[in-house]
């Protein structure tokens, strides 16, 4: 990378984002001799071709030293974020999708349809429960994952639940059963395989109403707000809140559900007002949590705070936050998270952590967590007896004083202009150069250049705007309209499972630098994650510029609203 010194402060950021506002990319042109250290050739046929010659395995026995002169070229791009690790392209992979975008994509699920085929083989069909009865369990598995039939899955049923039904025979919930301490639970006895059969959208929404989306039917969660429109052209959205009281995130989480007479199962179902909806009870929720802590009394006109008054309550929490109140804060940070979509193998191995419908999940922060060390640890903890809570975005807060303080320059200015000026990593001048997919006057939509997940999209604020805090009602529906058309784009690429999460900066830092910032991360078919990517190295087999280019072909397809 050169010995200049800009490159050498680089060696010790880890950063691909240069304190000129460009981006650094390493490439490795690998050429090299290979000693034979074996005694023996074991020379065999491997096959025939067509014509019947023999196919033999000698080139893999080679009878002298390997010699490689010109190794397919890697580029080696550091995440923007040392903490994020390093990502690796393959030239020889990228190159056959240069230029070439609609290359990029995953293929739509075959229709599938056991019942179909039996009954294409058996004239009586009322044996197919005896069939389904006699299936491996593996591929029982499979088949509730795979099929597109809803006769397979109201079929499957009776192997892990006992479903009710109403005097016109519509499904009206579960058999239950009294549980150890007294009180009434779904009585399920496969909930993998419920799980996954609740979570196929070839489902008929009146069995997943009955089995997983009815308000009561997965717990006791209470159901803390809601947001509903009634849309006299289209069907309403409507969204509940469930507190999660024992959660595994600490002081309990919340999840904004679409909710039971809404099905929201694929991005292509969800509508605009939905995200809205979703993200309204987030901001709501914390605001007004912030808002107790800082004994700010609020009283609003109905039970949903509408955007106006929430805006107002925004501004009041800023004007005590300014003047010196910030200690009042015991929490100081949000959390912010999406999984979409839901998968499972025939061996039983879940591929992504959702549950059935589309629902976002947030919670607050603590500023600090007691130390183990403490004498009594229900004690509240003094400073030296506790330590900084754990929040993603204090990653971010840590890399880019350290940035400032090595260059003299604000990372996220450096990233923007970086963003914005970038040169296609092949350097080939004829293909498409850009990161962006989408902006407005708020917020811009990028393909990042280290990307840790092949198809990985970014969201960023423009303005100084830190957290969910300092985002004022524009910077929110702007906000929303991004996370609403990345998950659009993705979808239309084929994706079916997303993992979107937010860094953003504590509610009491006084950091203009640090800006709220969204990464969206795709599970793909061929992409499961092992030792590469346990040391945070991220292969890659496409070009970042021209995964922007496909997503901008996605998005001249107009977004619904």
């Amino acid at each position: 990378m050169g010995n200049n010194k800009p490159l050498n402060r680089l060696k010790s950021l880890r950063s691909c984002v240069s304190e000129d506002g460009q981006f650094i990319v390493g490439i490795h042109r690998p050429a090299f001799n290979i000693e034979l250290l074996r005694q023996n050739r074991y020379i065999e046929p491997l096959g025939m071709l067509p014509d019947g010659s023999e196919v033999k395995n000698g080139i893999n026995f080679p009878d002298r030293c390997v010699n490689e002169p010109n190794a397919d070229i890697i580029y080696e791009i550091y995440n923007p974020f040392s903490f994020r690790g390093t990502t690796y392209i393959n030239s020889a992979w990228a190159d056959q999708k240069a230029g070439r975008a609609e290359l990029i994509k995953l293929p739509s699920p075959p229709p599938c349809s056991l019942n179909q085929m039996f009954t294409n083989f058996m004239s009586d069909s009322s044996c197919f429960s005896n069939f389904l009865s006699k299936l491996p369990y593996p591929l029982k598995i499979a088949l509730a994952q795979s099929t597109t039939d809803k006769d397979d899955l109201i079929a499957l049923l009776p192997f892990c639940c006992t479903i009710l039904y109403d005097d016109a025979k519509n499904p009206s919930g579960l058999l239950f059963k009294m549980g150890k301490n007294g009180e009434p639970t779904a009585e399920i006895h496969d909930h993998t395989l419920f799980d996954i059969i609740g979570n196929n959208p070839y489902l008929p929404d009146s069995y997943k109403r009955a089995m997983v989306l009815k308000p009561g039917i997965q717990g006791k969660s209470e159901i803390t707000g809601e947001w509903l429109e009634d849309d006299k052209i289209e069907a309403k959205s409507h969204v509940f809140e469930y507190l999660r009281r024992n959660s595994y995130i600490p002081w309990g989480h919340f999840a904004a559900n679409t909710a039971d007479d809404t099905v929201r199962y694929s991005i292509n179902d969800l509508k605009m007002a939905d995200m809205f909806g979703m993200r309204h009870l987030y901001y709501q929720r914390t605001y007004l949590r912030l808002a107790e802590q800082l004994n700010i009394s609020f009283k609003t006109s109905s039970k949903t705070i509408p955007v106006d008054e929430l805006e107002s309550l925004r501004c009041s929490i800023i004007k005590e936050l300014d003047s010196s109140r910030a200690d009042n804060l015991q929490f100081n940070g949000s959390l912010w998270g999406w999984n979409f979509g839901f998968d499972c193998s025939q061996s039983g191995y879940r591929l992504h952590a959702s549950h059935q419908q589309i629902h976002q999940q947030y919670a607050m922060v603590p500023k600090r967590v007691l130390c183990s060390t403490a004498k009594n640890i229900a004690d509240e903890p003094t400073q030296e007896e506790s330590i900084q809570s754990y929040a993603c975005g204090d990653m971010v807060a840590d890399f880019i004083q350290y940035y400032k303080d090595m260059t003299g320059k604000d990372f996220f200015d450096n990233y923007i202009n970086a963003i914005r000026s970038n040169r296609r990593t092949d350097g080939k001048k004829r293909e498409p150069s850009s990161l962006i997919v989408y902006e407005d006057s708020n917020v811009i939509l990028f393909v990042p250049k280290a990307q840790t997940s092949q198809w990985e999209l970014q969201l960023m604020a423009l303005k100084s705007c830190g957290n969910i805090l300092e985002a004022d009602s524009k910077m929110r529906a702007s906000l929303d309209r991004a996370i609403f058309t990345a998950l659009k784009i993705l979808e239309r690429l084929g994706v079916k499972m997303v993992t979107a999460i937010e860094f953003s900066k504590r509610f009491d830092s006084k950091d203009r630098d640090q800006r709220l910032l969204y990464s969206f991360v795709p599970k793909l078919p061929e992409s499961p994650g092992a030792f590469s990517e346990a040391q945070l190295r991220w292969i890659n087999g496409h070009y970042p510029e021209d995964f922007a280019d496909a997503c901008k072909m996605k998005l001249t397809q107009n977004i619904p609203s």
